[in-house]
């Protein structure tokens, strides 16, 4: 297995044409403009995350654009749907976009509450109403927007899984991130560009198009992906990250199933002498055979040094990636075919220190609580595991 570099501080002067780099880079390539004078603020686990989130809510004046993959059930999806229903009743222009597939638990009284107090509700592509290649490309976005000024985006979905700490079985591990700024209207964005199928009216007076005041030193690009048929602009993000890396790439996601062409990117990033560390789920995982699909290409990752560690508390659900302690990318993108190829996605490609070093940090204190996979007992799991592991292989691209 080949070492890990030494791990040193980064001079300024490097940091900057670190940063400077990648923000050309991703301009150039994924043609998307960067923004400044962003703040971001990290968001641990719904104990932090769903306060901040309804707290925004809760204080909203104008508009309210909501859009979410998940809405299940539990005490939490109780407190959206008022809180929600609230702020319509009280004159706030409400909106709440929902995948047909994802947000199908979601309870009918809930939706009849904000219905009749005059929450606008959509939904994205309801099974029942399309052919089969269009169910399969799901609306995977989670944004908030508030009063044009304020988003949240990241891996959290609104039920009782995602609510606590991270402290049991119960309390789904995720991350959230509360922006401001200018790069507030690329979330919007994403959010109006799927509103836009599923509603007739687009915008109407209560949107007042203001501009954005200077809140931080964060730089942000806002990268959405959608179905289509080629290369996706997801996937170009991705790629830039792995391939600009000179010192460490970070990966922490739900779903690690990817197609050939990412594992030998991920395993010639990792020759090169760049430390590539996956942080994926345990024992605890909603999808079995995705995780089976990415551990067949285990041994061959673990061969060319990369190291894989597998979260053990409870569900690792965040979807992070960090480069060099320089930049991040944080949304809602795993690391799979699902997202890279089918799904409506959005991510922030942030090139800030201050915000990558939080996120490191919380990947530091997540590894002290996984359990690192080893090459030599990997190569010795047993015969059902690998009959599993190629059983789920045919269907793969849809994982």
């Amino acid at each position: 297995m080949t070492p890990l570099p030494e791990q040193r501080a980064v001079p300024a002067p490097d940091v900057l044409r670190r940063k400077q780099r990648l923000r050309r880079r991703l301009e150039r390539l994924i043609g998307i403009a960067a923004t400044e004078g962003n703040q971001l603020t990290p968001l641990r686990n719904g104990d932090e995350i769903f306060p901040a989130m309804l707290g925004a809510i809760r204080a909203a004046e104008h508009t309210i654009d909501m859009m979410t993959f998940v809405y299940w059930r539990g005490r939490i999806a109780h407190e959206f749907a008022a809180a929600l229903a609230e702020r319509a009743r009280a004159g706030v222009r409400v909106r709440l976009l929902l995948d047909g597939f994802g947000a199908r638990q979601i309870e009918k009284p809930l939706l009849d509450d904000m219905d009749a107090a005059g929450v606008q509700i959509a939904w994205f592509r309801k099974p029942a109403w399309l052919s089969p290649f269009k169910q399969n490309h799901r609306c995977h976005r989670k944004a908030l927007i508030v009063d044009e000024h304020t988003a949240f985006t990241g891996g959290v979905g609104i039920a009782q899984e995602w609510c606590g700490d991270a402290r049991d079985p119960g309390e789904w591990r995720d991350t959230h991130v509360q922006l401001r700024g200018p790069a507030v209207d690329g979330v919007a964005a994403a959010f109006a560009q799927n509103w836009a199928e599923c509603h007739d009216e687009l915008y109407d007076d209560r949107d007042r198009f203001t501009g954005h005041d200077r809140h931080g030193d964060a730089i942000v690009q806002v990268v959405r992906g959608s179905a289509s048929l080629g290369w996706q602009d997801m996937q170009t993000l991705i790629r830039v990250m792995l391939t600009s890396a000179e010192e460490r790439f970070r990966l922490a996601t739900a779903y690690f199933a990817p197609d050939q062409y990412f594992i030998d990117l991920l395993c010639a990033t990792a020759r090169r002498g760049v430390a590539v560390e996956i942080l994926l789920p345990g024992p605890y995982t909603d999808q079995r055979a995705c995780q089976l699909a990415g551990q067949a290409h285990y041994a061959e990752l673990l061969d060319a040094g990369v190291r894989i560690r597998q979260y053990q508390p409870t569900m690792m659900h965040a979807k992070i990636i960090t480069v060099d302690r320089v930049a991040a990318l944080i949304g809602s993108t795993n690391f799979n075919r699902r997202s890279m190829d089918h799904d409506e996605e959005v991510m922030l490609a942030v090139l800030d220190e201050s915000f990558t070093a939080v996120l490191d940090d919380h990947y530091d204190q997540d590894i002290t609580r996984s359990v690192a996979i080893d090459l030599t007992r990997w190569r010795r799991r047993a015969a059902l595991q690998r009959a599993k592991e190629i059983a789920v292989a045919p269907v793969r691209r849809f994982l």
